[in-house]
């Protein structure tokens, strides 16, 4: 196995340390991507970073009914939430009723997450 020594000031490395090339690239079927683990534990051993080449992730399971909602329900609230953050006919009330809770108990801070939950409970009530 090999050793990984790292350069003064670097702790560990953790997450995925190469992309994996979009679907339709060049190579793209038979490549991978390398991913380092680090596990902070109490532990007699110091070297604690793991890297590993990961391949092609083949799923096990067919997409089901309720997966293929909820991705529904997902691309249909966000291309809403899209079209009303560029529609200038709402965004000087969207932005004031924002502004008027976000401060408050359970208040969403950013404007985006706002007009998801707006839109989202739009969906809700239509679809239900």
């Amino acid at each position: 196995m090999a050793k990984i020594q790292w350069a003064k000031g670097i702790d560990f490395v953790s997450g995925l340390l190469s992309k994996r090339p979009k679907a339709g690239q060049p190579h793209s079927d038979h490549s991978s991507a390398l991913l380092a683990t680090h596990r902070v534990a109490a532990t007699t051993n110091p070297t604690c970073t793991r890297i590993y080449m990961v391949g092609e992730y083949q799923r096990s399971t067919p997409v089901g009914q309720d997966e293929t909602n909820r991705r529904l329900r997902f691309s249909a609230v966000s291309r809403a939430v899209n079209t009303r953050m560029h529609d200038l006919n709402k965004i000087s009330a969207d932005q004031a009723a924002f502004i008027a809770q976000k401060d408050t108990p359970g208040g969403k801070k950013t404007m985006r997450s706002y007009i998801w939950s707006l839109e989202l409970a739009a969906y809700d009530e239509q679809h239900d």
